[in-house]
């Protein structure tokens, strides 16, 4: 099986990010134990997705009794 990239993981956590926008949060430890089933991914190749999705502004860190990660508002939205 071929080694999963960091970019691939990425993309693969903002998609659970996204289709669950509204209806759940997920905290970065819930994002790395699907990435875990899903790819084998270990927790540094993780990190460094979460880093890359957090650095690139597809996602940002909420603190609401926790830390979470989701999909950044857009202003605008309601035009």
């Amino acid at each position: 099986m071929a080694e999963v990239t960091t970019e691939q993981i990425a993309d693969a956590m903002f998609e659970m990010i996204k289709e669950s926008t509204g209806k759940k949060k997920y905290k970065a430890m819930d994002l790395q134990k699907a990435m875990t089933e899903r790819f084998g991914a270990d927790k540094l190749a993780c990190k460094a997705a979460i880093r890359t999705l957090v650095d690139g502004g597809r996602c940002v860190y909420t603190y609401f009794g926790g830390s979470y990660i989701e999909i950044p508002p857009s202003d605008g939205q309601n035009r």
